[in-house]
């Protein structure tokens, strides 16, 4: 039997994720924050799908506790880092303790997890890490680069790690969503052509530990589209307002 853990279990998509891996036989390990939430989670899909659910308590700011919860997990074959933290950017730039949450949530939370997870993978082949970054972080804009930057770097840190177990062979993808519909994006204008629901998300992250692309944004329009802005010279990107 598959064993996936979902590291940001109570998000939107990773509630649509966690019913995409269960509907498709797979046991599953949910953690986050909230126990409370994650228990609802739990009954809801072991009713709905007769698999085998677990709740963990994660918190991406807790680097000491997170050995524990791989210790304790040691027959997974995927593991997805789902969770994040937008921020907000405009406060960001003012204060540096929410400049540091983006960062610390984003990429170090994300690295000092995903590093126990590949200490415990490296030695069984086939096994699955998924993380969730960002076409945000495929360059720097005003409007949202500390969060960014942050994807930025974690994308990076997918890719060395890519590199690092290949030879190992495990699969390690990056998965780069543009807008979704989620608790995260609420109160924001969306542009409809350019969105998708979290449910839609999910397929398409379950349906790339099938394929061979090791970077996948969840829509085609977004790979075109950064590969647009990433092309624009830098005195001319300077005069926009993205």
């Amino acid at each position: 039997m598959n064993k996936a853990l979902i590291l940001g279990g109570t998000s939107d998509i990773g509630v649509a994720l966690a019913h995409q891996y269960a509907s498709n036989g797979f046991d599953l390990v949910l953690a986050a924050r909230n126990l409370a939430k994650l228990t609802e989670i739990q009954r809801d899909i072991q009713i709905r799908h007769g698999v085998k659910v677990s709740c963990v308590l994660f918190d991406a700011l807790n680097y000491s506790s997170h050995s524990d919860i791989i210790d304790s997990n040691q027959d997974l074959s995927d593991a997805i880092c789902i969770f994040g933290y937008l921020g907000d950017q405009r406060i960001a730039e003012e204060s540096f303790a929410e400049a540091e949450k983006i960062i610390d949530i984003n990429y170090k939370g994300a690295v000092s997890i995903l590093n126990q997870v590949a200490e415990s993978f490296i030695n069984y082949d086939g096994k699955i890490i998924i993380g969730v970054s960002s076409v945000a972080g495929d360059r720097g804009r005003q409007s949202n680069y500390i969060y960014g930057s942050a994807k930025a770097a974690f994308t990076a840190y997918m890719q060395g790690l890519r590199n690092r177990l290949y030879k190992s062979k495990i699969r390690v993808i990056t998965i780069k969503p543009g807008y979704v519909i989620t608790k995260m994006t609420n109160g924001m204008k969306l542009p409809p052509f350019l969105t998708v629901s979290a449910k839609k998300c999910a397929i398409q992250i379950f349906k790339a530990r099938t394929k061979s692309s090791d970077v996948v944004y969840i829509s085609k329009k977004w790979w075109f589209i950064m590969k647009i802005i990433k092309l624009i010279p830098e005195r001319l990107f300077n005069r926009l307002s993205l």
